[in-house]
């Protein structure tokens, strides 16, 4: 049995994650309004939409930092209301915006969290591997602080430290979001060539439409709650479902302005 599968054994490790008929409200406001939305296995769902949509809650939704009021979420064949939820979350990785590394840790310490966590015998040689997987030599990184690293570089370590343990998805909550247009566009090649490599289901949380288009292969854009449109990027450009998705469109220079 392989490391991953060890890892996994008694959840469900098909890769393909769904919600279906979310519902969730903070005291009177409606977070989140019937929200449906599937990842295929080895697919990248991006959720896109401004600031207050509901993404970000519904992102937190499939690990379970963020329980809906009604409404189904499963991985593969398991609803994971049923998954005990701090065992969920050290089987789906998790990249939150500004990294979350902790700073009284080593660069190693911190990859290895999750390892740990599982008790895994070879969380160091895994955690070093995961390392160079994003594209940092561990030996020359593996013993600094986090404080000693540049923005780019933390990212990359929260990206290792998710990737490490081998998770059978992965939520990204805008991890580029923060960096500077430079480093930003390094780190979108460097995710979407892993993501090739490793053909790993993803969601990924952005308000950035040009950024959807290049790393997903679906987008759902949601607005106050609901979901306007889920296509696929080519789809999305041409065939706009919605005004407030063909404004975004445009606001993004992705579609032509309407005519006057």
């Amino acid at each position: 049995m392989s490391a991953a599968a060890g890892a996994t054994r008694g959840l469900t490790t098909a890769a393909a994650l769904s919600a279906k008929d979310l519902h969730k409200k903070f005291g009177d406001v409606v977070a989140l309004d019937g929200v449906s939305v599937e990842a295929e296995a080895g697919s990248c769902l991006a959720l896109v939409g401004e600031s207050g949509s509901g993404k970000t809650t519904l992102l937190r939704c499939f690990n379970r930092l963020v329980t809906p009021d009604r409404g189904e979420i499963r991985l593969g064949d398991t609803d994971v209301s049923s998954a005990d939820p701090v065992r969920l979350r050290r089987h789906i990785g998790y990249v939150p915006q500004d990294g979350g590394l902790l700073p009284h840790w080593r660069v190693a310490r911190n990859v290895e969290l999750v390892l740990r966590l599982r008790g895994e015998p070879d969380a160091l040689q895994r955690a070093r591997r995961a390392l160079t997987l994003v594209g940092l030599d561990a030996d020359k990184f593996a013993d600094r602080w986090p404080r000693e690293l540049s923005g780019g570089q933390r990212q990359r370590v929260a990206l290792a430290r998710a990737l490490a343990a081998e998770p059978t998805v992965l939520l990204l909550d805008e991890p580029f979001g923060a960096l500077d247009a430079i480093t930003r566009s390094e780190l979108q090649d460097a995710f979407a060539s892993l993501r090739d490599r490793l053909r790993m289901t993803c969601v990924l949380v952005t308000h950035d439409l040009h950024e959807a288009m290049l790393l997903a292969t679906q987008i759902a854009v949601i607005r106050a709650g609901r979901v306007e449109q889920c296509a696929s990027p080519n789809a999305l450009a041409s065939s706009p479902a919605t005004p407030y998705v063909r404004m975004l469109l445009q606001r993004a220079r992705i579609a032509e302005p309407a005519a006057t």
